[in-house]
């Protein structure tokens, strides 16, 4: 195992499950509202079934991720568990920090959520969809924008038949496949949070608000 293929193990348990345990810690002792909470299992569930497990399974005419790797890889992160892992990571370290920039950026308010704003969105929008730009790119670039054919899933309405190249950065392709998931997990999401504000945040019961 090269050094760098470590390291990329190493941060997806990180990220995956140490984000977890700091969710289930801050939600444990009252710090985390339950509005989040909720937030943080729809967006997961949306992850889980939208795009990971299609993409690492390969269950609609694309590879699965043991294909698209280096074996060394399938064993330090294998195939059964890398849609749990970046399902984790996408809700973990993904979703709840751009939560917490829209909550930042309106003045630590929830003004943000209890209803549509578009500078909210178009914050949401940026950090979504640069973040993917950086992991396909960078981090994952060998297994998902070196030619492999990836899954339908959905999340990625054109699945493998209809994936034009958006640009290149640094000698990998962009491509619309892989970024689709997030260009729509943007409106769900944001809808996502504005739905469990309205439930579960505000004055209703079990709504506590960010301190």
């Amino acid at each position: 195992m090269t050094t760098q293929q470590l390291l990329t193990a190493g941060m997806i348990y990180v990220v995956a499950f140490g984000s977890l345990a700091v969710v289930a810690l801050l939600y444990a002792t009252g710090r985390l509202p339950r509005w989040v909470g909720m937030v943080y299992l729809l967006s997961l569930a949306v992850c889980v079934f939208g795009w990971e497990l299609w993409i690492s399974a390969g269950l609609v005419d694309g590879l699965p991720v043991q294909a698209r790797r280096p074996e060394v890889m399938n064993r330090a992160v294998p195939a059964w568990i890398n849609w749990l892992t970046n399902s984790l990571g996408d809700a973990g370290v993904v979703c709840m920090p751009g939560l917490a920039m829209v909550w930042l950026a309106y003045g630590r308010s929830s003004k943000a959520f209890e209803r549509w704003r578009w500078g909210a969105f178009a914050l949401l929008f940026t950090w979504f969809m640069a973040q993917n730009v950086f992991i396909e790119t960078v981090v994952y670039h060998e297994q998902v924008s070196a030619g492999f054919r990836l899954s339908w899933g959905p999340m990625m309405p054109g699945g493998p038949w209809f994936n034009p190249t958006l640009f290149e950065l640094g000698g990998h392709p962009v491509q619309l496949q892989t970024q689709s998931p997030w260009l729509l997990m943007t409106p769900l999401f944001y809808w996502i949070t504005i739905a469990c504000y309205r439930r579960w945040g505000g004055n209703n019961p079990g709504g506590a608000q960010p301190s």
